[in-house]
């Protein structure tokens, strides 16, 4: 065993955060780091890990079915739409975190992605996952990455196109939730693939 993977309580081995507490699990088991494709899905990630920015991500998790109420599921034709009436609710929302700066770029990345082409952030954001052959698989927390080399071209693309709060930390943490990079730990069960080592 190489090391932090835990074994959780049915003795299967996850990353140490994927266990800390239930919401966790199953966001570990089926969602993180696996591909995610879509415009309005990928906006609403883009948009769920700026919140998250200076947070703990259990407190956006543990929000998500209200952000996505607030911000009419994230569909960005609809968010492009909002007025400042919706603004104000927005900022007035206790479902959601009530931050001026993160709900301002939200509602300013849906009118900037509403002029978009179909497919175009998706592919933008896809053009950025490294070769997971050039990437070895981390054998602990330790050696997962804040930054790198893509997720900081990724961050300089979205700026550029217009995309605010989207700093290199973040697009990585976009690129990890998205699958654009498997960064489960070398002996997480989710990384190991059924009937492999156990």
């Amino acid at each position: 065993m190489s090391g932090d993977a835990v074994a959780g309580p049915d003795g299967r081995l996850r990353c140490p955060w994927g266990l800390s507490t239930e919401d966790y699990v199953a966001y570990h088991d089926e969602e993180w780091g696996r591909p995610v494709h879509g415009d309005d899905a990928l906006y609403e990630r883009l948009c769920l890990e700026a919140f998250q920015s200076g947070l703990s991500w259990i407190t956006i998790l543990r929000r998500r079915e209200g952000f996505r109420a607030a911000f009419a599921g994230f569909r960005i034709a609809e968010v492009a739409r909002f007025t400042e009436a919706d603004r104000e609710r927005l900022l007035a929302d206790p479902g959601i975190i009530r931050n001026r700066a993160k709900v301002d770029a939200t509602l300013a990345n849906a009118r900037v992605l509403a002029d978009w082409s179909e497919g175009e952030l998706d592919e933008l954001i896809w053009s950025h996952a490294p070769d997971p052959a050039s990437r070895k698989p981390p054998g602990a927390l330790a050696d997962v990455p804040a930054i790198t080399p893509e997720s900081t071209a990724l961050s300089k693309a979205l700026k550029k196109r217009g995309i605010r709060f989207v700093g290199p930390t973040t697009a990585y943490a976009l690129m990890q939730a998205c699958g654009l990079v498997d960064d489960h730990l070398e002996d997480c069960v989710i990384r190991i693939p059924r009937g492999g080592r156990s």
